[in-house]
C-alpha cells in the first residue's frame, strides 16, 4: 500500500478507471463496464503516446487491459439470451 503514495497522476487516473469498471461489473452494469473499458483503453493509449507511462508500469497496465478485454468479450445486454426461448 505504501507504493500507492508514489503513483503518478496518470497511474491514479488509470486506477480510478479500473475501479469504476470493477464496480460496474460487480453491479452487472454491462454497458457501463464496456464504456469504462473503452475509456481505460483510450487513457492508456494517450498516456503511452505522450510518454507519461513507460517500462514496467506500461507493461502492467497493458496486461490489465488484456485481462479486461477477455473478461468483457461478449459481455453486454445486447448479447444476453432471453430465458424464455
Amino acid at each position: 500500500m505504501i507504493m500507492g503514495l508514489f503513483k503518478s497522476k496518470t497511474e491514479k487516473e488509470l486506477d480510478s478507471l479500473i475501479q469504476r469498471m470493477e464496480m460496474n461489473l460487480s453491479n452487472n452494469y454491462k454497458d457501463n463496464a464496456q464504456d469504462n473499458l473503452k475509456d481505460f483503453e483510450a487513457a492508456l493509449e494517450y498516456a503511452k503516446d505522450k510518454g507519461n507511462i513507460k517500462g514496467s508500469t506500461l507493461s502492467k497496465y497493458e496486461g490489465i487491459l488484456t485481462t479486461y478485454r477477455e473478461k468483457l468479450k461478449g459481455y453486454s445486454h445486447k448479447d444476453q439470451k432471453p430465458y424464455w426461448h
